[in-house]
């Protein structure tokens, strides 16, 4: 196998940069993808005004659309990745979603737009199980939820580069020369990933070398994706992780999406201060909350495995009264810290549900794990959180104004409370469950 070669250096070998230097570049790609797929958060206002569209036709675009690529197409290419190398997989999924995102500058009609963001959609769904997969080859479990944790910090560089960065370009240049800037650098991060970084030897660092399986036949393939549902649905606590992530992602989207907006009709805030209040706050906050909860994740479960989830249901508890404060004000001084010390609450979950599902499932199967993973959330939480924003602002509309749109935020996060019950569930059969996969005693 293709990856069995330079890669096979074991991590505990390389030293300084070298020893992380894959992780870095994995997540600077991870950073890329983040910055294409919201950029249409900043820059929504100017959509909706240059194509007279509604809410729930922005929702779509935002949501629906890219999902239905993004999730559907990354399984038969996380069952590639599986056998196949993903480096290579990677860099060319990276190269297709940034020439798609500059194509956006180019539509000339709303449903030229969402062609080409079918497009970016299409790229990304190449990025992450592939790269899941390899970050488990490259840290043990041990040290797993702080590697993805490091790994999610994409997703806040990325919404905050592309909320700053866009703000600053649509309010000065325009829309269309928005997607350009953020679009093209991505080639650059396309090329170091296929010519500096190789491939990690798979399984090795969980002793689970001997379940890799390696057969080129679509019906292995068809087998394995049938065996992925079965492994995830029947093992307890994976069921709950990806119940409860999807469920906090519902959440997290439609804020994340409609969120500017938000900032623009109720509070009256230009382009360039939203991309800098809400970018900043959600880029260097999130992404030290989304460390700060691998490494307490890392930390606490070495005496009690079950902290791996209980972690997550912790901060979704103690966040939902700062969401309640955050939507029931109008007052910057008071909104500002609020949304600080919920986003680093609320940035907790994604480095150790990533890891605990790469830790629940052989290395054989992990790129395709994450790939249904990330189908059942993103066709869900990406595909349907901003449109049932964008359907219930507008159907609030008649009522309440401009303020519709908060009052559908506000509503929406409460789900989060149901999220914290499945990771709690998730943390009481994490133990025994591991014990399963390796054989080993609880």
């Amino acid at each position: 196998m293709a990856d069995q070669a330079a890669g096979a250096t074991p991590l505990s070998e390389r030293k300084g940069i070298a020893r992380h230097y894959p992780l870095i570049l994995l997540t600077l790609a991870y950073t890329s993808s983040h910055v294409d797929r919201g950029i249409v958060n900043i820059l929504m206002p100017s959509i909706k005004a240059a194509f007279d569209v509604s809410d729930t036709m922005l929702g779509l675009l935002s949501g629906l659309v890219f999902a239905l690529f993004y999730a559907t197409l990354g399984v038969p290419i996380a069952m590639w990745a599986d056998r196949g190398n993903r480096r290579n997989i990677i860099a060319l999924a990276v190269t297709v979603w940034s020439g798609m995102t500059a194509a956006c500058g180019m539509a000339g009609t709303f449903s030229h737009l969402l062609l080409a963001r079918i497009g970016v959609g299409i790229g990304e769904a190449g990025s992450s199980p592939p790269s899941h997969s390899m970050i488990s080859d490259l840290y043990p479990k041990e040290q797993r939820s702080t590697a993805m944790a490091v790994y999610s910090v994409g997703v806040y560089a990325g919404a905050m580069i592309g909320l700053v960065a866009g703000g600053y370009v649509v309010a000065n240049y325009g829309w269309r020369e928005t997607f350009f800037v953020v679009g093209l650098p991505g080639l650059l991060i396309a090329v170091l990933v296929r010519f500096t970084m190789a491939e990690p030897k798979r399984g090795a660092l969980d002793g689970l070398e001997h379940k890799i399986v390696e057969s080129p036949k679509m019906s292995v393939y068809l087998a394995s994706l049938w065996g992925v549902f079965k492994h995830l649905w029947h093992t307890r606590s994976a069921r709950h992780i990806i119940i409860g992530l999807t469920l906090v992602s519902f959440v997290g989207y439609g804020g994340l999406i409609f969120g500017p907006s938000f900032f623009a009709r109720s509070l009256g805030l230009d382009m360039k201060s939203i991309g800098l209040i809400f970018g900043l706050t959600a880029g260097f906050v999130g992404g030290t909350g989304a460390v700060l909860g691998g490494y307490l994740a890392d930390r606490l479960s070495r005496k009690d495995m079950r902290w791996n989830a209980w972690v997550i249901a912790v901060a979704k508890v103690v966040g939902m009264p700062l969401f309640i404060i955050f939507y029931m004000s109008s007052d910057l001084t008071i909104m500002v810290p609020v949304y600080i010390l919920s986003s680093i609450l609320g940035a907790f979950y994604l480095g150790p549900s990533f890891a605990m599902i790469q830790s629940l499932t052989p290395p054989h199967m992990r790129s395709l794990a994450s790939a249904v993973m990330l189908f059942v959330l993103n066709f869900i939480a990406l595909g349907f959180g901003p449109l049932t924003v964008g359907l219930i602002s507008d159907l609030l509309e008649p009522t309440y104004g401009i303020e519709s749109l908060r009052w559908a935020l506000f509503g929406t996060s409460f789900i989060g409370v149901w999220a914290a019950v499945h990771y709690y569930w998730a943390g009481q059969t994490y133990e025994a469950d591991i014990a399963k996969l390796t054989g080993k005693p609880a």
